[in-house]
């Protein structure tokens, strides 16, 4: 039975990433274990680990999913520079999405549902509260 779940992805210089990642998801990390890693628990159960380390080439995307594609994408060019990023959807998929890079060339990634009573639906579910307060 699987009942959590942890990606990680490497960067080059811990403060750095630690900084990035922070602006990316808003929020302080939940756990810094040891000197060169931290790691956010993104819903529960499902952590992201930044890690300082050799590079990897060819990982990704993480997708992270968001209520506000557009936003938080606006947000991310403003507070990190990232590059302005294309925003894809098909009739037969029913989120939109958009893929990004890090200074470290990870892939990260964002998508929004279409139909929103559907999101309302998957972040009750996830969280287990009223998503009019999230």
């Amino acid at each position: 039975m699987i009942f959590e779940m942890t990606t990680q992805v490497r960067v080059s210089n811990i403060e750095e990433g630690h900084k990035w990642y922070e602006t990316l998801i808003n929020k302080h990390p939940d756990f810094i274990p040891h000197k060169g890693f931290v790691e956010w628990e993104l819903i529960p159960g499902c952590w992201l680990q930044v890690a300082e380390g050799e590079l990897t080439e060819g990982n990704g995307p993480l997708r992270l999913g968001v209520t506000d594609i557009e936003g938080e994408r606006e947000r991310l060019i403003k507070e990190l520079t990232i590059e302005r990023f294309e925003i894809h959807s098909r009739p037969e998929v029913p989120v939109k999405w958009g893929t990004f890079r890090d200074p470290w060339g990870n892939r990260i990634g964002f998508f929004e549902y279409l139909d929103k009573k559907e999101e309302e639906t998957q972040i009750k579910s996830i969280l287990g509260t009223d998503s009019s307060r999230v």
